[in-house]
């Protein structure tokens, strides 16, 4: 059950790198040590109940609706290649993150910021719940467990990785050369399961046969 695992590790890794509003400020309270490892817990907790939601019950019902399973392929292709379009365009512009004003925030207000960030944007929907849930379609039983358990590990791992080695990240993240490397990463990344999702469509398959 590899295949499903690191298909989940894959497409989950995938679409949190991106970094957005939530990383940003992730890494941000990390390099100034603000409460870094209660932020990742409750990252990594609302990733795996959002994504486990759109596993376990959206996607399995759009498994049993054929029509439904492919408007869902050919909009989460969409979205994905506009995605990774974004990503493209903003590897060749300025970006850096001002990581040098430092803002203590009590437990309280972190918690809070660190939930508004996260469940506010329509994008964590969108990834977690309709685009996991979608891609995980083409895996039943077992599998759909091990495409879970790896979308859980590689957000488990990142939101970890990203407040332990903030530190280390923030002076790099102030270059514009690691910004689009990271970007263009991205892009390669969603393009590629959006390749994918082509490739496991029926209806699309016929469509390239001709």
């Amino acid at each position: 059950m590899l295949t499903p695992f690191f298909h989940g590790f894959g497409t989950g890794g995938g679409l949190i790198v991106a970094i957005g509003a939530q990383n940003a400020f992730v890494l941000s309270q990390g390099v100034q040590r603000n409460h870094q490892f209660i932020i990742a817990l409750i990252c990594i907790i609302c990733d795996v109940i959002f994504i486990s939601a759109g596993v376990l019950g959206f996607g399995v019902a759009v498994s049993q609706n054929e029509m439904l399973s492919q408007w869902i392929t050919l909009g989460g292709v969409i979205f994905l290649v506009i995605y990774g379009f974004r990503s493209l365009r903003s590897a060749f512009r300025n970006g850096g993150l001002n990581t040098k004003a430092r803002t203590v925030l009590s437990l309280r207000s972190t918690i809070v910021t660190t939930l508004a960030v996260t469940l506010l944007n329509p994008h964590f929907y969108l990834d977690t719940v309709i685009l996991m849930g979608g891609v995980s379609n083409q895996f039943n039983g077992v599998g759909r467990i091990y495409f879970l358990i790896g979308a859980a590990s590689a957000s488990t791992l990142w939101f970890i990785s990203l407040s332990l080695g903030a530190q280390m990240l923030a002076p790099l993240f102030q270059k514009q050369l690691s910004w689009r490397i990271l970007d263009t990463m991205v892009c390669v990344t969603m393009w590629t399961i959006a390749v994918s999702l082509i490739g496991y469509s029926p209806v699309w398959k016929g469509m390239l046969a001709y």
